[in-house]
């Protein structure tokens, strides 16, 4: 069955940075997109980033130019490098997959348990 875990989250200060990893199984991995979602409290879940097969990359407007996505597809491993952060990026970020679309914030089946990211003083 599909399986995707995270790690990587934890406490930053403003400006600082951290990288997510997202470990996937179940599925052939470099066949499809996968996308980092986040939840802040008391909002809507949404999309981060997105990335195909091949490389090719989406991201939210709020992050775009301080996080960038990245994957080993021989290692079926999925990564969000997240400099430059602010206290608004604040939320538990997921790993979701895998779907045959980039663009659009609809997710595919499978979800991560998250791992919370909290950027504070």
């Amino acid at each position: 069955q599909v399986q995707l875990v995270e790690s990587g989250g934890g406490l930053v200060q403003p400006g600082g940075s951290l990288r997510l990893s997202c470990l996937s199984s179940g599925f052939t991995f470099s066949h499809y997109v996968m996308s980092w979602y986040r939840q802040a409290p008391g909002k809507e879940r949404e999309l981060v980033a997105a990335i195909t097969g091949s490389g090719v990359t989406n991201y939210a407007d709020s992050v775009k130019g301080r996080f960038a996505i990245s994957r080993d597809n021989d290692n079926n491993m999925m990564f969000l490098q997240m400099d430059r952060l602010k206290s608004e990026d604040t939320a538990v970020y997921y790993c979701n997959g895998p779907k045959t679309w980039l663009y659009g914030n609809a997710a595919g089946d499978y979800w991560g348990q998250g791992t919370q990211v909290i950027v504070s003083l």
